[in-house]
């Protein structure tokens, strides 16, 4: 089991695949891309589906989420997932992605076991698309969603963050869009995680911004008690129902009391949390030989001193030294 000293049991292991990204979101990193991972440095297939058999086997996991950077740049996923699917007891998976080239991979890769996807997009109009991503690639996300919902990775859920001046207008037309194509809509606010360190508080869109605009065009009424969970979107019924919208709003109504994460990155560090400026080393542990037991004591020793929060409403908060496409979302 992964305790920490509040009671919390993470059981939901997002695991980074890789840094890479094939987009450059302005919220994300510079237009020039950045200093990517060495391969040697970065797990290998074996590492990573050792690492998740500990968790899921040893360490009390159920749900494995891959990421990245973008997690369709890993060669080897479709195999991992395969791996990870035979494991006792099996994990839900899912995955997150910027959905290119999800079109030519969604049909495998629910083949082999995984439950769904989460793809982010944050407009759409392919104009905006290309100022917020510096790729032309619009279309290739569309198709991807649409071939993730064919192939029954479902719920496929929309994520979606919003820019002053670039899409902050697009709220309502977003969410009548997912209720057409049947995904589900998750509003995320804008998080101190770029790589430039250009994050301010004062020029985000709020999770009370986004309320507000989407009951310009529709009745929001608020998921009944209980039913969150651990869950970070709080969620609202759209117009009675089936469909639903969610807000992330980690800035403005943070949910680190129901924290049920743990979070490994692509070079094998374990993370408490996305802002936590600590790691604790489970690659060198690998390949120094260590057994199982002794990786799963460093990995339950880290989790046990998670923080009580995420220190983003201190005065003295400080970004992570490495940028989300390092961390994995």
């Amino acid at each position: 089991m992964l305790i920490d000293t509040y009671g919390r049991v993470a059981t939901d292991l997002r695991v980074s695949l890789t840094d890479r990204c094939n987009l450059r979101c302005t919220y994300c990193m510079p237009e020039e891309g950045l200093q990517w991972l060495a391969k040697p440095d970065l797990l290998t297939d074996d590492e990573i589906v050792r690492l998740i058999r500990m968790a899921v086997t040893e360490l009390g996991v159920t749900e494995v989420r891959f990421t990245g950077g973008e997690p369709l740049l890993r060669p080897g996923l479709v195999s991992i997932v395969e791996r990870c699917a035979a494991l006792e007891p099996r994990p839900r998976m899912s995955l997150t992605t910027n959905g290119i080239g999800l079109k030519r991979t969604a049909a495998a890769l629910k083949a082999v076991g995984l439950d769904r996807v989460n793809v982010s997009l944050d407009t759409l109009r392919p104009d905006v698309f290309k100022a917020l991503t510096r790729r032309d690639r619009h279309h290739d996300v569309l198709d991807g969603l649409a071939a993730a919902r064919d192939a029954g990775l479902t719920p496929v859920k929309v994520n979606t963050v919003l820019m002053p001046g670039l899409n902050d207008d697009e709220a309502p037309d977003l969410l009548a869009w997912a209720v057409a194509h049947d995904y589900e809509l998750r509003f995320i606010e804008q998080m101190p995680l770029d790589a430039q360190h250009g994050w301010k508080r004062d020029g985000m869109i709020t999770a009370g911004d986004i309320l507000a605009s989407l009951r310009t065009r529709f009745t929001l009424t608020p998921e009944a008690d209980g039913e969150r969970g651990s869950a970070p979107a709080e969620r609202w019924v759209v117009d009675g129902g089936p469909h639903r919208v969610g807000v992330i709003a980690s800035v403005t109504r943070p949910f680190c009391r129901a924290c049920d994460r743990t979070r490994l990155t692509a070079d094998g560090q374990v993370r408490t949390c996305l802002f936590a400026r600590e790691e604790t080393d489970l690659r060198a542990a690998l390949r120094s030989g260590a057994p199982d037991g002794e990786i799963a004591r460093l990995w339950r020793q880290a989790m046990w001193g998670k923080k009580a929060g995420s220190g983003l409403d201190d005065p003295e908060f400080l970004q992570p030294d490495r940028p989300m496409s390092a961390i994995g979302g």
